[in-house]
């Protein structure tokens, strides 16, 4: 049973997590205006359930803080920071903390993908190899079931529809197969630093075998890297740039960066391990290292900073990913700032992969909901959403016209739900 999260010590910092809840909401009301949940369609006790969920695990020890957002009609209903930011510093959480969000930064690339398609740059169906040659004549690997494995030419080219849904036939370097080649040739997770940028990752990428012919599954992969790549060959900018110039500036994200200034460093939010036996520590100073997969947490801070992960290197705020996905739920405009076309975002969020998926749908850069089956919790068929390796998650609703984000900073999380409790809890709000 859930116990209750105001007693003891807790009553010491409500008044500094009110503050800064106050604080919080008067600067999404910037953009977003904040509205009492009652005008909005949802009841403000039931939302109050969202901050019982995260207390309780912070109580636990299971995490050490979080930021908690809902928004719908376009107003803040619920924002909420609680636990700590930096629990051996003595932090309190900020409402503008910043946190490594990972691969919430595809939907991002894909956007600015989407942005030069509008503009006549390509279509979808296109050989990337037309713009980046280095993929031309991919090669497939291959496994025998004895001797060494060897590679034959893939029996189709990648286009770029494959590298926005998945279907490219690259694959991340966890990957028993392929991650030993990615991790000897060079390639760039994005979760680690890395002394050279997206293009040298890239062409060491191209060198290589693909897992499967392109176009016949879905895998996970290193392929929104590609099109960061693509983003900055076709627009002539650093992807750093082009971010800022044509979506951060547009929307008035003043907090998400590749590389935060060091005047913005002390707002990073400590990242943290969970171990049912070793309980919640510090993440290590020393990269994590599982197989041929390595990661840090100290990437964004650390190290050459040169490259610009299409695929997993921004870091940002609740408020200003708010303010991004408040742009896909409007149709692709942000007040009188149209990035996209209320087509393209109709396309972006619809079910791109068919029989050749898993159950969860996936469009051009974002997993959709309740299109190929039912609906695994509360919700809504065709919400969409994506989550980032650091224990951060999104989810927007047309039907309801909701967005709900959840920012932590855990990895491993010892199969903590609580980003997709918070969902529920933020669902079952509901009340018109």
């Amino acid at each position: 049973m859930r116990r209750n999260p105001f007693t003891g010590q807790n009553r010491k910092i409500i008044p500094v997590l009110l503050g800064f809840v106050l604080l919080g909401v008067f600067a999404v009301a910037q953009d977003l205006p904040a509205a009492k949940p009652e005008s909005l369609g949802l009841s403000s006790e039931r939302l109050d359930r969202i901050g019982t969920a995260v207390q309780h695990d912070i109580d636990d020890k299971h995490i050490a803080g979080a930021v908690t957002l809902v928004i719908r009609h376009g107003h803040v209903a619920w924002f909420k920071p609680q636990g700590m930011m930096d629990r051996e510093a003595g932090k309190a959480m900020r409402p503008d903390a910043m946190f490594r969000i990972c691969s919430m930064t595809k939907p991002i690339t894909s956007a600015a993908v989407m942005m030069l398609y509008e503009e006549g740059r390509f279509l979808l169906d296109d050989p990337v190899s037309k713009y980046l040659p280095e993929f031309k004549n991919s090669k497939v690997l291959v496994k025998p079931a004895s001797g060494e494995p060897y590679s034959i030419p893939a029996t189709k080219e990648i286009t770029i529809r494959d590298l926005l849904r998945h279907t490219s036939g690259i694959t991340y370097n966890w990957n028993g197969d392929l991650g030993p080649m990615y991790e000897t040739a060079g390639v760039a997770s994005g979760l680690l630093q890395y002394d050279g940028t997206i293009g040298d990752s890239v062409n060491h990428l191209a060198a290589l075998p693909l897992l499967f012919n392109p176009g016949e599954r879905f895998e996970y992969s290193l392929g929104v890297d590609v099109l960061g790549r693509l983003v900055e060959v076709l627009s002539g900018k650093p992807l750093d740039e082009f971010f800022r110039t044509r979506i951060f500036e547009p929307l008035g994200l003043k907090d998400t960066y590749f590389f935060p200034p060091d005047s913005k460093l002390d707002r990073l939010a400590t990242a943290y391990t969970y171990d049912p036996e070793k309980g919640l520590n510090r993440f290590p100073d020393a990269p994590i290292k599982e197989g041929s997969f390595v990661y840090s947490a100290d990437y964004p801070s650390r190290g050459p900073k040169k490259l610009f992960s299409g695929g997993a290197g921004l870091v940002s705020t609740a408020i200003d990913y708010a303010r991004f996905c408040q742009m896909m739920l409007d149709g692709g405009k942000a007040g009188n700032t149209r990035l996209l076309s209320r087509k393209t975002v109709e396309l972006m969020t619809q079910d791109q992969l068919g029989k050749i998926g898993p159950d969860q749908g996936f469009g051009l850069g974002f997993g959709i909901d309740g299109v190929k089956g039912p609906l695994s919790e509360l919700g809504s068929a065709g919400e969409y959403n994506w989550g980032g390796f650091f224990y951060t998650g999104f989810k927007i609703d047309p039907k309801e016209q909701m967005i709900v984000i959840f920012m932590a900073q855990l990895h491993p999380t010892g199969g903590l739900d609580l980003d997709r409790e918070v969902n529920v809890l933020a669902y079952q709000a509901i009340n018109d």
